[in-house]
């Protein structure tokens, strides 16, 4: 197992503790930007289901015709909720992406929303709508305090659709059974 360097999480996935609960129970969340200012990243496994992209669509000054489209929102995190953001495939770069690991980038333009609208955006994507951020050396406590394990984030956990086993399926990457764990982790 590769040691995680709690300074430097950008590209990485936390997962949230089985005894975590509220707003971040059984999140998946992949890290944007981890630096001694704080960090930001997005809630990776939770679908909003009271809000959709046609009704977001509503709201944006270019047509949505195909309603057909299945085309999901993701509560991002607590912050900000009226801010988009959109975590994609690499394949796919405008001039506002950037990119934060080995494909996967992130933007926040209205040209992608509107290239995803015409069926013409990236091939694999999370709109999400607000996002979850730290205060200087307050993530690094969570992880030491056993809120969060360190994963290695992958295109398929972070872009991939099958939202209801990623908190699971990032567990079992470091060989861990939900069942069977403790909130009382050594630290080495």
């Amino acid at each position: 197992m590769n040691k995680i360097d709690i300074n430097n999480l950008t590209g990485k996935c936390l997962v949230a503790t089985p005894n975590s609960d509220g707003e971040f129970a059984q999140s998946v969340i992949y890290i944007c930007s981890h630096g001694k200012d704080g960090a930001m990243g997005f809630i990776i496994n939770h679908r909003l289901k009271e809000f959709s992209f046609s009704d977001l669509a509503v709201e944006l000054p270019f047509p949505f015709k195909d309603k057909s489209l299945p085309i999901s929102l993701y509560q991002g995190g607590p912050l900000d909720k009226t801010k988009g953001f959109i975590l994609h495939s690499d394949e796919y770069q405008i001039a506002d992406s950037i990119n934060i690991s080995s494909g996967i980038s992130v933007s926040s333009s209205l040209e992608v929303l509107q290239d995803i609208a015409c069926g013409k955006g990236p091939k694999q994507r999370i709109i999400a709508l607000g996002y979850a951020g730290w205060a200087p050396e307050q993530l690094e406590k969570e992880i030491l305090n056993n809120q969060w394990v360190v994963v290695d984030a992958n295109q398929d956990l972070v872009l991939g659709d099958k939202d209801s086993i990623k908190w699971e399926q990032a567990l079992s990457s470091l060989g861990i059974n939900n069942l069977n764990f403790s909130d009382s982790l050594g630290h080495s």
